[in-house]
């Protein structure tokens, strides 16, 4: 028989158990080891893809639905959706290239900054007035957004004429690597973001709201100047989304980016931001959106077709889902 143990004596020390949920609840690894192991799967069957060229085109490949995705994620956050935020941001390139031509460019953004912050707006409005569900509001301006940019456009193309409007384009050489004004105004929007979301008062009551709407207003958070807010800058970002696409192509299409909406949800979504509001942030969409470019990039390398691309993109986005959902059930 044992006698009692001597409580001077150092107890063992407890073996450590594989917390799955505590790994769950971090939304940024998952994406972060994905990109990393991406990256080294492509680079190993590739002979181009660490090629500093081929990595700053993937980075300006990026650009546009990465600036989209921030304004999506601010909307998940708050466990809404927007599915017209592409089309705001090409009609926003349509209103630009008409209105540059008899005002100026600087005029041209402007209004096309103002009209983009207006369908915000109505969005937002939609949603807290009326109490609508975000999916229907947006479902809705989307068809009249891209009816009216057709209408608007007559079907026509708009060239652009280099300047202001298409000074996103333009190339900066930082040290040996060589990119845009366009990839650094992305990365200034995520730096922006970040901040206002993580180091403000008001970042912390859009998580609040998407989190827990009750326990939100009970605090005395005013959920609907929030959404409000949310889906206006949602707009501004789409009008700076509009400026990044004519510096990538200068020219205003009325039928381009038609899968920005779906892109950005699955940029978001793979970034580990939650469907269902409350968490995530704009860190995991900036590495959800340069999964997607470096799998269509590597893939493409690689020789895969681009039906396949689609195919491996869906996969992810219903993982990233799935592991949200185990996230969510270990949570409760």
């Amino acid at each position: 028989m044992s006698g009692p143990a001597d409580p001077t004596m150092p107890k063992a020390p407890a073996r450590q158990r594989f917390d799955l949920a505590g790994i769950l609840r971090q939304p940024l690894l998952g994406p972060l080891a994905a990109l990393i192991i991406a990256i080294i799967v492509f680079s190993l069957i590739t002979d181009t893809f660490l090629r500093p060229q081929n990595l700053s085109l993937i980075l300006q490949q990026s650009v546009v639905i990465g600036i989209l995705a921030v304004g999506q994620t601010m909307i998940i956050l708050t466990g809404g959706i927007d599915l017209s935020i592409g089309a705001i941001a090409v009609l926003g390139t349509i209103v630009m290239a008409k209105t540059a031509d008899a005002s100026g460019p600087v005029t041209a953004l402007l209004v096309a900054l103002i009209i983009c912050a207006l369908i915000g707006s109505v969005n937002g409005g939609l949603v807290t007035a009326l109490k609508l569900p975000p999916f229907i509001v947006t479902l809705g301006t989307f068809t009249i957004i891209y009816s009216a940019t057709q209408l608007l456009a007559g079907s026509a193309t708009y060239p652009v004429d280099k300047g202001p409007l298409t000074f996103l384009g333009n190339t900066i050489k930082i040290g040996g690597f060589t990119t845009t004004y366009g990839v650094v105004a992305m990365i200034l929007v995520y730096v922006f973001a970040w901040y206002a979301l993580s180091q403000t008062a008001g970042g912390r009551h859009v998580y609040a709201v998407g989190g827990s709407p009750e326990a939100s207003r009970l605090a005395g958070i005013k959920s609907g100047r929030v959404l409000m807010s949310v889906y206006l800058l949602a707009g501004i970002i789409a009008a700076i989304g509009a400026w990044a696409a004519l510096g990538r192509i200068p020219n205003a299409d009325p039928n381009a980016y038609q899968n920005a909406n779906l892109e950005t949800i699955t940029a978001v979504v793979i970034g580990g931001t939650s469907l269902f509001g409350g968490r995530g942030g704009v860190l995991g969409t900036l590495v959800g959106t340069l999964i997607v470019g470096v799998l269509r990039n590597g893939l493409t390398q690689a020789g895969v077709d681009n039906l396949y691309q689609n195919i491996a993109t869906g996969v992810l986005v219903i993982l990233a889902v799935t592991l949200d959902q185990l996230a969510r059930r270990r949570s409760q």
